[in-house]
């Protein structure tokens, strides 16, 4: 198997340790957003790409059971939403999938996960939230 790649460019930085996720920042009206763009959705300015922040809390969950079409990870998986530090709230996988272990307020901290193989071997990555251990 090949080195693996990002399931969407410009979406995960793999270059550093952790891993993370690139996301926008603009200068004129210092809102962030994601994925990275280069024109800010809220004013149309010029972005920055950024590095957002690895930890989150979680607001809301539910389980995946059935795939939406198209995907082709492992099921069942958490979907939730998770709001970071700089104000974004992300629809996000999650690591865990079960209910019991996913209350509203659980602080949750970013992973870059495996999601298939693709047709030259490499793995396909994308980014999950997992329950914070110890906070």
């Amino acid at each position: 198997m090949t080195a693996g790649r990002p399931i969407r460019p410009g979406l995960l930085d793999l270059e550093r340790t952790p891993a993370g996720l690139l996301g926008g920042r603009c200068p004129a009206c210092d809102r962030y957003h994601f994925p990275a763009q280069a024109t800010c959705p809220y004013c149309a300015s010029a972005c920055d790409t950024v590095r957002l922040s690895e930890r989150g809390i979680l607001h809301l969950a539910t389980v995946v059971h059935n795939p939406p079409p198209g995907y082709r990870g492992r099921t069942p998986y958490g979907f939730g939403v998770i709001e970071l530090p700089e104000g974004l709230r992300l629809v996000s996988p999650l690591t865990e999938a079960s209910l019991e272990r996913l209350p509203a307020g659980t602080p949750m901290r970013l992973r870059v996960v495996p999601l298939f193989v693709d047709e030259e071997g490499r793995e396909v990555l994308s980014y999950a939230f997992a329950p914070a251990e110890g906070g």
